[in-house]
């Protein structure tokens, strides 16, 4: 996930609860804990329990402006609670 992708609000643009997705339009957004693929620089961190608001229909997740600096923050740090091994794989 890169920065562009990130769907940011200040606090008083944030969504509620219960609100209709603003992307998709029919969907209601619930808050929810999530796994997010943070992409920073060519850095690949996995942030799991990541706050959010996500659209119950299509999926678009939500986050405060609070969460995102958090997640940036994780992101620059050389610490990390595990490591996995992912393959990569280009299509021709």
């Amino acid at each position: 996930m890169s920065m562009s992708s990130l769907r940011k609000t200040g606090s008083k643009d944030q969504p509620k609860a219960g609100e209709t997705c603003y992307f998709c339009g029919r969907g209601i957004l619930e808050e929810k804990r999530v796994t997010v693929d943070f992409r920073w620089g060519d850095k690949l961190v996995i942030i799991e329990n990541v706050a959010a608001k996500v659209c119950n229909e299509c999926g678009e997740r939500y986050y405060a402006a609070k969460v995102v600096r958090e997640m940036e923050r994780i992101a620059k740090e050389e610490h990390k609670e595990r490591e996995l091994r992912v393959p990569v794989v280009a299509l021709e």
